[in-house]
């Protein structure tokens, strides 16, 4: 039997969001949006609404609808000389079936991974559960939480199958820059091993120093062997329609997940998939990023103040890109009990973070750290700052 390790994040999740009054500023998606609300970000007056209630409900497009392929298809191929072809997309249900399908797909026992850590656990988890060996990559705040590519010549094995990165990552809202991602595909490609690449926060590449371009998807640096999977949900406020994908420039990559993905969805909802073809269209797309990076940039700055006010009980690497922040929370000096903490501000307050110590670091690191999520309705956010402060005042200082 395959065996699983808990999924810290979803079971801390699933045992409080639903505290009644919660001011949810751990939540990791930008603040989500209503179908009405997407239609009125179409700047097409003509352009036909998001669903066809004609259309019969069958399992449509197995591997999801060419004009959604070919929307996602353009999104990846930002900055890339050569574009992506609409075939080398497969839509799943969202971006953790994507994940999921690709280690199911590619790795198993006598295999090994590398993974860049602190990230989702299902990024490494997943690869264990497989009968795969696992080498944390591991991120430093002193770098940025930028990998540092030097290491990997001392991670690297000869059974290597599969290099896992996450940008921008989850939790610490870091960004692999275009030079160091282009490093690590050359590392790769040198060896001939495939690179998979989450960017399902991408591409909320917001607060970036001046003159640091936003990096382009792993897919747009020439070697065939790369994978990036994302979805509706982080970047562009759409998680209830439950949509995802899948690309490579490798058929071969695409042939097994979609082989494997035959044993499990099949296809994706028509009524999704209709919904995300339309929330990636010229018409919306546009839009639609204006309104989360705009969103990511005011809430940003709101909690930097909050931040830079309480600095001798708070402190952090300020996110340049996605949704969520790593802060470490400290009593008079010494790093808090940060499950303890979250949940007794969470009784006392209703404002919900998520336990990093706890649900990314395994107990031992991140000690005091919280993952806090600031793409939040504007509201909810400053409401939460204001009892989070008290709380602060009262308990930390």
């Amino acid at each position: 039997m395959v065996k699983i390790k808990p999924f810290l994040v979803e079971e801390y999740m699933n045992r409080v969001e639903n505290t009644p009054g919660v001011l949810n500023v751990a939540e990791t998606c930008s603040a989500s949006i209503s179908i009405e609300e997407l239609t009125q970000l179409c700047k097409d007056p003509k352009a036909p609404g998001p669903l066809d209630l004609s259309r019969k409900l069958t399992y449509g497009d197995i591997l999801g609808s060419d004009k959604l392929r070919s929307h996602i298809a353009n999104l990846l191929s930002r900055d890339s000389p050569t574009p992506l072809p609409a075939e080398n997309v497969i839509v799943t249900q969202g971006a953790i079936a994507g994940n999921y399908l690709v280690f199911y797909s590619l790795v198993g026992p006598g295999d090994h991974v590398i993974c860049v850590y602190p990230t989702y656990q299902q990024l490494y988890s997943v690869a264990e559960s497989l009968g795969a060996e696992v080498s944390l990559w591991k991120l430093k705040e002193e770098c940025g939480y930028v990998p540092d590519v030097s290491e990997l010549d001392n991670l690297v094995k000869s059974n290597t199958k599969l290099i896992v990165i996450n940008n921008p990552n989850n939790p610490t809202g870091a960004t692999v820059p275009k030079s160091v991602l282009g490093q690590i595909v050359e590392f790769a490609k040198e060896r001939g091993i495939t690179i998979l690449a989450d960017e399902v926060y991408s591409p909320l590449f917001h607060s970036l120093p001046d003159g640091q371009p936003a990096p382009p998807s792993v897919l747009s640096f020439g070697h065939e062997k790369t994978i990036s999977t994302g979805s509706m949900s982080k970047a562009f406020a759409l998680a209830g329609i439950r949509l995802g994908w899948v690309a490579s420039r490798d058929k071969s990559i695409l042939a097994a997940v979609a082989s494997a993905r035959d044993y499990t969805s099949i296809s994706v909802s028509m009524l999704d998939d209709q919904v995300a073809a339309y929330a990636l269209s010229p018409a919306v797309l546009p839009s639609l990023l204006d309104r989360n990076m705009s969103l990511a940039r005011t809430n940003l700055k709101l909690f930097e103040e909050f931040v830079n006010k309480y600095s001798s009980a708070l402190s952090w690497f300020k996110p340049n890109a996605g949704t969520t922040a790593l802060v470490q929370f400290r009593k008079r000096g010494t790093p808090v009990d940060d499950e303890e903490f979250c949940l007794d501000l969470l009784e006392k307050t209703k404002v919900m973070f998520l336990p990093a110590g706890s649900c990314f670091g395994h107990g031992k690191d991140f000690k005091g750290y919280v993952r806090i999520g600031y793409a939040c309705h504007t509201n909810v956010l400053e409401e939460a700052l204001v009892k989070l402060g008290e709380y602060v005042e009262q308990n930390l200082l």
